[in-house]
């Protein structure tokens, strides 16, 4: 049965061969014969359908084993050396088993296996992700495009550079290699076990205690020495100089004092930052499949700011208003594309703000809420006389509401559209207040935009010669009207609590629903594991 399935995974002619059935047609010159070592590696790869597709492919010949394949073990096994700098778990990959392996030379079925499925773990997580997104947290709706195995190691076995080869498969964007160096500077702060821990307490200038002898070797073990000024046991000026650069890499309050906080960081070795560059990179990681050299609309949610980036560049940048911090109206995390966007738009309210907000009120008073329609299936406005309200539940509210085109409308003067299942878009919005606060989570999921009429002119540059006259047509018209973008802009509604600027710094932010210390436990769980299976 084993060997069925990896068959049943080969192209038909590959699959006639092992079985010694061979159209004629197709093969003049057939094999009669499967070999012990064929069939063993058959056997090896059935449950793995990246690696069957690629030896049934290759007519079940090894790649890695032999002088033949030292070139792509030593490329390998030297990529895999970089997990850490990946912010990936080094154990999933046995590095140092695949390493000794190839010292002995690496010549059986298995060990072509081991360095294939090897490949194959690497090859996917790298490139894609060590995650499922989808499965951390179920505000996180993104897809990842991730290569085929079979693809993937065919580019490999036919490449004349396998190095060059591997080296292209993380993502090729000068931010996660920002995220990279950031993640390397931050394991630079992780002292030796032999380095002595500083007691807890307060430590500043004038402080004299053998803790400050004990802060001064900690310090120096990870390149902040400071020789002291007179007494090694006394906190002078040359150490406060070196605690705040250590606080300011340490992306801490550089104020020179060794409080709790510090203290407890350089005990410790790393701390949130790391966590937040260790997630940001697999959330990189997910982007994979998304040309984001391209133009397109880049909404990152815990900064609470919208971007349009082309060629790599940012061209328009604008504040947003994002979903309250609460599981029915936190924004979601996906990539689409807006086709179109609708000037004076009528407000279609969604069902659930209408049963559980503006049904209770009309069943108080059916005149409530008289800025909006009542509507039936069809989209006629139903007189509100004709209704009695208070026989209706949640369940059973048999109409919509909708507002029309006005200056008070809650779409304001134009809104965005990337059709999605969850009816997320971008809008304008008459509470214009809301931007000037630091923390913007309001909205019911969808996304108000702090200069929507700027970003409207922005999307329309290249298709129209003067996008602010036939914005400004359409809105005077008083009429519901739709622009269509040509060609149509990708968007991508992503959450980086740390990310770095055009500058490379990196810039944190809040993890304002939670979502990355989710994805941090899921990622050192996975590390865990793989640290398990090793045992």
């Amino acid at each position: 049965m084993v060997v069925a399935a990896a068959l049943a995974a080969m192209p038909r002619v590959a699959a006639a061969q092992a079985l010694d059935v061979v159209p004629v047609a197709a093969l003049p010159a057939p094999r009669l014969s499967f070999s012990e070592q064929e069939m063993q590696l058959a056997q090896q790869v059935a449950d793995h359908p990246g690696l069957a597709d690629f030896y049934g492919t290759n007519g079940l010949k090894p790649v890695f084993t032999g002088a033949a394949g030292a070139a792509r073990r030593a490329a390998l096994i030297e990529a895999l050396g970089q997990a850490a700098s990946h912010g990936l778990p080094p154990t999933r990959y046995r590095q140092a088993a695949l390493r000794t392996l190839d010292r002995e030379g690496a010549d059986t079925v298995e060990e072509e296996i081991r360095f294939a499925r090897a490949f194959a773990d690497w090859s996917r997580d790298v490139s894609g992700g060590i995650l499922d997104p989808r499965r951390v947290e179920p505000g996180i709706k993104r897809e990842v495009q991730r290569p085929r195995t079979g693809d993937l190691l065919r580019a490999f076995a036919a490449a004349a550079d396998p190095v060059a080869m591997l080296a292209a498969l993380p993502p090729q964007d000068a931010r996660y290699e920002a995220l990279r160096q950031a993640l390397a500077r931050q394991s630079q702060l992780v002292a030796p076990g032999d380095a002595p821990r500083v007691a807890e307490g307060l430590w500043r200038e004038g402080t004299s205690d053998p803790a400050v002898a004990a802060l001064r070797v900690r310090l120096a073990s990870v390149g902040f020495a400071a020789a002291p000024m007179g007494s090694p046991l006394t906190y002078d000026g040359a150490l406060a100089q070196a605690v705040a650069a250590y606080q300011k890499a340490a992306g801490l309050p550089a104020d020179g004092v060794a409080g709790p906080r510090t203290v407890a960081r350089l005990n410790r070795g790393t701390g949130p930052e790391a966590e937040a560059i260790l997630v940001a990179l697999e959330r990189m990681r997910w982007m994979r499949g998304h040309d984001l050299n391209a133009r397109h609309v880049w909404v990152n949610l815990p900064e609470f700011n919208a971007r349009i980036y082309e060629n790599g560049r940012e061209v328009f940048e604008t504040r947003v208003v994002i979903g309250k911090a609460n599981r029915e109206f936190e924004t979601p995390e996906f990539s689409e594309t807006m086709k179109y966007m609708v000037v004076n738009p009528r407000w279609n309210v969604p069902r659930s703000i209408t049963v559980k907000e503006y049904l209770p009120r009309l069943q108080a008073n059916r005149h409530a809420v008289g800025h909006l329609d009542v509507v039936d299936g069809a989209g006629n406005v139903i007189a509100r006389d004709r209704i009695d309200f208070r026989k209706y539940s949640a369940k059973t509210f048999p109409y919509r509401m909708r507002q029309k085109p006005s200056d008070d409308n809650a779409l304001g003067q134009v809104k965005f559209m990337f059709p999605n299942p969850w009816n997320i878009y971008l809008h304008d919005t008459p509470t214009k207040h809301l931007f000037n606060q630091s923390s913007r989570a309001y909205s019911h999921g969808c996304i108000r935009v702090g200069r929507p009429v700027d970003l409207a002119h922005e999307l329309l540059k290249g298709q129209v010669e003067s996008p602010e006259a036939v914005f400004s047509k359409a809105l005077k018209s008083g009429r519901e009207t739709y622009l269509n973008l040509r060609p149509p802009v990708p968007v991508h509604l992503v959450y980086f609590t740390a990310f770095p600027d055009e500058s490379g710094q990196i810039r944190r932010f809040p993890d304002i629903y939670g979502r990355d210390a989710l994805v941090h436990a899921a990622l050192v769980k996975a590390g865990l594991d793989s640290a398990a299976a090793d045992e």
